[in-house]
């Protein structure tokens, strides 16, 4: 089969290799007919995820008809169409009994691995690294699914690829960012980020409730999308300070939530957007959180700073010391997808949100080395690409 393989820093390709195979009674063959390249994916692609091997199958936004299962998977059926969460999780352990879907216990078979570097490991991920599992990706013609009684989800007839395929991710990542932020009536909420992520966060702290959305970012057509389509206030951080701007918006108070969907790769400007990328290229830092220390400096008091981004290893000058005397509660992590798969579906069935408005290219699986790199170098207006195997 042909699939998207990591090879190096920039360096994806399409390659051919062996289909994959039933190896537990609990798997699924799944043919792709969506699969999506993701922000998370281009922190792969920039080279700071590490334990990347050349060969390594990407991807983890995937969708498709199953081909083949395990004896023991009896909640679906040969030709099923699904969409696959992204963390691979067992449904029975400590963690998933408790909708903390993306700490599995059981799924990383690498968890020594990740837990020197974090202290414990959370569940595994498709096509994202040995440190998370070293499972091969849906950027694929097909794939193994572990755990397939409790992950894929069958898809209602009537809906799109397009409406559902994000379901896998995004869509749950920017709703639990909101979520996570304890919306009440009248609410300001401000986001760093207006890519996919940030976009469903948006509209996301509407429906949750939020009387104002501010939307934070340089991309042109990423912030007009984000003001028309999403109704969010915008920001150019490139033409005014954001810190400035959101008090000024916010009557000196500042925003109730602010939710960073940019994460480790985060923008910077100035002496401090050098300083973080000069650190991070010697490795003596490995993320650049400009957008997370933004967020708690310009967050009101008793607000939330909810992480959506990714973030790997360790951060430089943190303003601890703004977060604790100002009563900030952070809420972050790895979204647990399986939890609000039925709620979202159900938001999409009834016409309140539909999540192929991003998707600006559709490309054959054979083109996703390019559609890697306008993702990543924001050419052609890119903001989301829907890879067809």
């Amino acid at each position: 089969m042909k699939a998207v393989c990591w090879h190096g820093a920039h360096d994806m390709r399409v390659d051919t290799v062996d289909d994959p195979k039933l190896t537990n009674p609990r798997d699924a063959i799944i043919k792709i007919t969506s699969t999506a390249i993701c922000g998370s994916d281009l922190h792969m692609y920039n080279g700071f995820i590490p334990t990347m091997q050349p060969g390594d199958i990407v991807g983890h936004e995937f969708m498709g008809e199953v081909v083949e299962l395990g004896r023991d998977v009896k909640n679906l059926k040969v030709g099923d169409r699904v969409i696959v969460p992204f963390p691979i999780s067992c449904g029975h352990c400590f963690f998933c009994q408790r909708d903390l879907w993306s700490l599995c216990d059981n799924s990383n078979p690498n968890a020594p691995m990740v837990e020197k570097l974090y202290g414990h490991s959370p569940a595994a991920l498709f096509g994202y690294s040995h440190l998370f599992g070293g499972y091969a990706g849906g950027q694929a013609e097909y794939v193994r699914v572990p755990f397939a009684d409790v992950g894929p989800m069958k898809v209602p007839d009537g809906l799109t690829d397009d409406q559902v395929l994000f379901l896998t991710d995004i869509l749950p990542t920017g709703y639990m960012a909101a979520e996570n932020c304890n919306i009440q009536p009248g609410d300001i909420v401000a986001i760093w980020g207006c890519g996919p992520v940030g976009q469903f966060a948006i509209q996301s702290a509407f429906l949750l409730g939020a009387e104002r959305v501010i939307a934070i970012d340089r991309i042109p057509e990423r912030l007009q999308l984000a003001k028309e389509k999403c109704g969010a206030e915008v920001i150019n951080y490139e033409e005014i300070d954001p810190g400035e701007a959101l008090k000024e918006m916010t009557g000196g108070r500042g925003p109730d939530a602010c939710i960073d969907a940019v994460g480790l790769e985060a923008h910077g400007m100035g002496l401090e957007g050098f300083y973080d990328k000069v650190k991070q290229s010697v490795r003596l830092e490995t993320d650049r959180p400009n957008v997370f220390r933004q967020a708690i400096v310009a967050c009101r008091k008793g607000g939330t700073v909810s992480l959506a981004g990714v973030y790997g290893g360790f951060l430089d000058k943190i303003p601890m010391g703004a977060a604790f005397n100002k009563g900030l509660t952070f809420k972050m992590g790895q979204t647990h997808v399986h939890k609000y798969l039925r709620p979202l579906l159900n938001r999409i069935q009834a016409g309140e949100i539909d999540p192929s408005f991003i998707i600006t290219h559709h490309l054959p699986l054979e083109a996703a080395p390019h559609g890697y790199d306008i993702f990543k170098n924001k050419k052609e207006e890119c903001i989301k690409v829907v890879l067809k195997p």
